[in-house]
């Protein structure tokens, strides 16, 4: 047959056997096929280590050694890493970005342009892997509202003439006593408070309703705050809740309302919550002095945080088009409600002066109101049955995109990955404070690592940046991405660095996984404090030290309590002495932050050096800088708070509530974690000293020991994800950490122990402890 272009080329097949030209040519064929062999292995084992090992960081290289990057032969060291990292942060470039930001709207799928802009400084920084990643997200934007004091013409005293509306249910005659604004006053000082666009007040997730009822003050309408009120027999079904912010997320005072049988919720910022630096005290308020003005507005989320963040109608799963949708309504609100002013608060407290108990006659929670100056008794109610408020609320649910930009830099190691998180989008048109303090401050570490890749830096792990989109909402475009990627996240993810408000204030706060304890103090302790007392001192130096407890409210939700991936949070709070913060309100703006908030900048490049250093280290160092024993110390403590609670309680049966069993795994995980992390330490010294090339194999060893301690520290955290979730919201996976049920801002340490002791149920609480038990004990054993 001959050949054509269907066929294979034929050739001649000698059938008779060749002679032998050697008479040991097939051992000398194997022995040349194993030399060969041997030889590509060798190479392949020496290269290996010498690719990985060499990249040590806290030791200078000798100088007839130097190690080099594989982009340049001009490499960089982990100290001229830390350098460029220390040097490269702008005070002037943090305040550009910023300016950028906050010139005008960016709500949650409204934002593609900042998006888009965002994606093109991180390529021009040299992170070219940079895309945009978009989600369909279910969402609502405000179409009008209103909130007025109403009062039946019987009862008018003051005997003016004023407009009359009729109640369409129960066709009682109304007149307006006070029409709320729910406005906050447009300041020539303040270029972005009077823009034509600018955000109205308004709850994200919140329920459409024109509702008219009696109200009631419930303080800050915590779960608490509501059971004292049941308790004193205040009637609170078919009312409107009138309460604080404070204490707990937005979104839960108004879930309790909710399942009180309350119509409508108005929730408005306290002076109380403003510390020293009150209009009372003498302080001017804002543009002219650092105290609250009295017209801004806190809008937020209405969502139930502590169920399940994200895309309520994609529980568990990413919101990609066409994908199945639930009913949202087992984690946002079915009531309708609307945030105020303490100016438009002013009215409607007063008209409960005298009607019901006050404040002052319950426990030390209800103490305290900011406004007694002005006139408010904090009178609890309800109102005279004539005097009502009607509350409208007018929302467009849609399902549109959200955008997250996504930018990479692939290490060596593809399989260990350190995300570096902060979102975009922002309730009004500035958000100079929360989320882009922390959006400056990211550009400015990206930049910096770009000014080390073109000195020729590779980087030992793979870096992910992420500018997310839909946090204020409920954490969204953080939550569907990690729902989307979860399969590799699990396999490759090391920890996730989140900072939301990168500057408010002079004090440094965190929060974060105990794994992550030491890398932070290290961080810390490299970064000039901008608020010295001493010349010299570092943040570390001027913080107290305290590293909180991973609740939620940001993005590191889904991959601390979702995930099991170590995170931290990061920014500079407030102090009693700094300018009152205007949270979500307009005049959260570039004017505040440049004249009240961070003068010089300073902060927004403190918070870069930290954040950069401490990505830094995570990435660079050949043993992962985590401390597991650290960890089992903080359980120990936690478990300590769970006997303290069971101890507290009403219940005989749950004060003899027996956790010997949970003592014991814990005390034997803090022995193992001791040696384990001794002996991780013992790796690094090995690795830091260095291994002389000839000495082949115990460079080869030394690398798989790294590779396997790295990979036991990696997994560690997972260990404690129970695929079951918590009873009542199966979202969380985590039986350490989880934001309190009804706190959702707090964390919440073994929240299957702490919720079951709060519903006395005992049997739970034994089936948490087995749960939690095997969890710590699983956690033991991976580390052998």
């Amino acid at each position: 047959m001959a050949s054509n272009e269907q066929t294979p080329l034929l050739t001649i097949v000698r059938v008779a056997p060749p002679k032998q030209r050697y008479r040991h040519s097939t051992l000398r064929r194997f022995c040349t096929v194993a030399l060969g062999t041997t030889l590509v292995v060798v190479v392949v084992l020496f290269l290996l280590p010498v690719q990985w090992l060499p990249r040590d960081v806290s030791k200078p290289v000798p100088p007839h050694h130097p190690h080099k990057s594989r982009l340049d032969s001009n490499g960089v060291t982990y100290k001229e890493l830390q350098e460029v990292l220390l040097h490269t942060p702008k005070e002037e470039k943090a305040r550009e970005w910023s300016n950028y930001y906050t010139a005008g709207p960016h709500l949650a799928g409204k934002n593609l342009s900042q998006a888009i802009w965002t994606r093109d400084r991180w390529q021009e920084f040299g992170v070219d892997n940079t895309e945009i990643v978009a989600y369909d997200i279910y969402i609502n934007y405000p179409l009008s509202h209103r909130l007025a004091l109403l009062e039946s013409p019987r009862q008018d005293s003051e005997g003016t003439i004023k407009p009359v509306q009729v109640d369409e249910e129960s066709h009682t005659e109304y007149k307006v006593k006070y029409e709320c604004s729910l406005e906050e006053d447009v300041l020539d000082e303040d270029g972005t408070s009077g823009l034509p666009n600018r955000v109205p007040t308004f709850h994200g997730y919140s329920a459409s309703g024109n509702v008219t009822g009696q109200f009631v003050y419930a303080n800050f309408g915590t779960y608490q705050d509501y059971d004292d009120l049941v308790k004193a027999n205040v009637s609170l079904e078919g009312k409107i809740a009138v309460v604080k912010y404070g204490y707990i997320f937005r979104g839960l005072k108004v879930k309790r309302a909710q399942e009180l049988g309350m119509i409508g919720c108005v929730i408005y910022t306290d002076p109380q919550e403003d510390g020293d630096i009150t209009e009372e005290n003498g302080y001017k308020p804002y543009p002219h002095g650092p105290a609250r003005n009295p017209s801004s507005v806190q809008r937020g989320s209405a969502q139930f945080l502590s169920v399940a963040p994200g895309d309520p109608t994609t529980p568990g799963y990413p919101s990609k088009p066409g994908v199945p949708r639930q009913d949202p309504y087992h984690s946002i609100p079915s009531i309708p409600s609307i945030p105020i002013s303490y100016k438009d608060a002013l009215p409607i407290l007063k008209s409960l002066n005298g009607h019901g108990p006050k404040a002052s006659e319950f426990n030390k929670w209800w103490q305290g109101g900011g406004l007694g100056y002005k006139g408010v008794d904090y009178n609890i109610g309800p109102s005279p049955s004539n005097v009502v408020l009607n509350l409208v609320n007018e929302q467009e649910y849609v399902t549109t995109p959200l955008w997250n930009v996504i930018g990479i830099i692939n290490g060596t190691i593809s399989d260990e990955v350190v995300i570096l998180g902060n979102h975009r989008d922002a309730w009004v048109a500035g958000g100079a404070v929360d989320p882009n303090s922390g959006s400056a401050a990211m550009n400015e570490v990206i930049r910096s690592f770009g000014v080390a890749l073109k000195k020729g830096w590779k980087p030992l792990r793979t870096i992910v940046f992420a500018s997310w989109d839909g946090e204020e909402y409920g954490l969204i475009g953080s939550t569907e991405w990690v729902e989307e990627y979860l399969p590799w996240l699990s396999k490759s993810a090391i920890a996730y660095l989140n900072v939301d408000v990168g500057t408010r204030g002079s004090v440094f706060k965190s929060s974060a996984s105990p794994l992550l304890n030491k890398a932070l103090y290290e961080a810390t302790s490299l970064v000039q404090s901008p608020n010295q007392t001493i010349k010299g001192q570092t943040v570390r130096d001027t913080w107290n030290g305290k590293i909180g407890t991973m609740g939620s409210g940001s993005d590191f939700t889904a991959f601390q309590d979702f995930a099991g991936i170590p995170s931290v949070d990061l920014g500079f709070g407030s102090s009693n002495k700094n300018a009152v913060y205007h949270y979500h309100s307009n005049y959260d703006s570039f004017d505040w932050m440049d004249n009240f908030g961070d003068k010089g900048w300073h902060y927004h490049v403190a918070i870069t050096k930290i954040w950069a250093l401490f990505a830094a280290n995570l990435i660079e160092t050949p043993i992962i800088q985590f401390n597991a024993s650290d960890y089992a110390h903080g359980l120990g403590i936690y478990l300590q708070k769970v006997i303290d609670k069971a101890a507290a309680s009403s219940s005989a049966e749950l004060k003899a509530m027996d956790f010997t069993k949970l003592e014991v795994a814990i005390h034997n995980l803090l022995n193992k974690t001791i040696s384990f992390d001794a002996y991780a330490e013992s790796l690094g010294g090995q690795i830091r000293e260095g291994v002389p090339w000839w000495k082949l194999w115990e460079k080869v060893k030394l690398y798989y020991q790294a590779k396997k301690v790295n990979e036991k520290y990696k997994y560690f955290e997972r260990k404690f994800l129970h695929q079951d979730g918590l009873d009542s919201r199966s979202w969380f996976k985590h039986v350490v950490f989880a934001p309190g049920l009804w706190t959702g801002y707090a964390g919440d340490v073994f929240p299957g122990l702490m919720e079951s002791i709060d519903l006395k149920d005992k049997e739970a609480i034994k089936r948490w402890s087995k749960i939690i038990e095997a969890k710590i004990i699983a956690a033991t054993e991976s580390l052998q």
